[in-house]
């Protein structure tokens, strides 16, 4: 078991619905240290790639990617869900659907922050059915840059989405894969990992 699947073990709650929440420490509450570890494990992951800017999705994304972003020493970019007034330019937009809020939004990310130069590593909090991630890489594709890999604090392995982005050939690393839950018992099965 590694460090982030101790964590979830000790502290992450099981609900119906098959929703795990992680509030007191990564997606509510966030714990800064753990974040730095999680950051840390990216850059090893990701070593051999040529990872030039760090893509998120706002809100819970955006933490974790700053963190591993100081690892990388590359920006961050993060896609918003909504126009505002401090948005110029022209966009880059896609369409996604969220599992934990069980709605569609449109993302956005200013053309001016992605380019065919940009050697992009994707992050995000949490893997269920990948529409978010599918949603990013059609940004990175639209903008011309290249995904060199994607980065998940927590993958649900029951839900189709990381296979998925597996079979579409991407390089995905999951700090922790959710094999099983069981609301009744409170108990998380993590999926082995080398």
């Amino acid at each position: 078991m590694n460090f982030l699947e101790e964590r979830i073990t000790k502290d992450g709650v099981v609900k119906e619905g098959n929703v795990l929440k992680v509030d007191s420490f990564l997606n509510h509450q966030m714990d800064i240290e753990l974040f730095d570890e999680m950051g840390a494990e990216f850059k090893r992951r990701f070593a051999n790639e040529n990872i030039n800017k760090i893509l998120t999705i706002e809100a819970s994304g955006i933490g974790i990617a700053c963190i591993a972003a100081m690892h990388f020493h590359v920006p961050v970019v993060f896609a918003k869900k909504s126009q505002s007034v401090n948005l110029d330019g022209e966009m880059y937009v896609a369409e996604v659907e969220s599992f934990t809020h069980k709605c569609k939004n449109q993302v956005i990310v200013s053309k001016k922050f992605l380019s065919p130069d940009d050697h992009v590593l994707i992050i995000d909090d949490f893997l269920a059915n990948g529409y978010a991630l599918q949603g990013l890489i059609s940004i990175v594709h639209e903008a011309g840059a290249t995904v060199e890999g994607i980065g998940i604090v927590v993958e649900k392995g029951f839900q189709i989405g990381g296979q998925v982005i597996r079979n579409l050939g991407y390089h995905l690393e999951s700090l922790a894969i959710v094999e099983s839950m069981d609301p009744a018992a409170g108990t998380v099965k993590f999926r082995e990992q080398d």
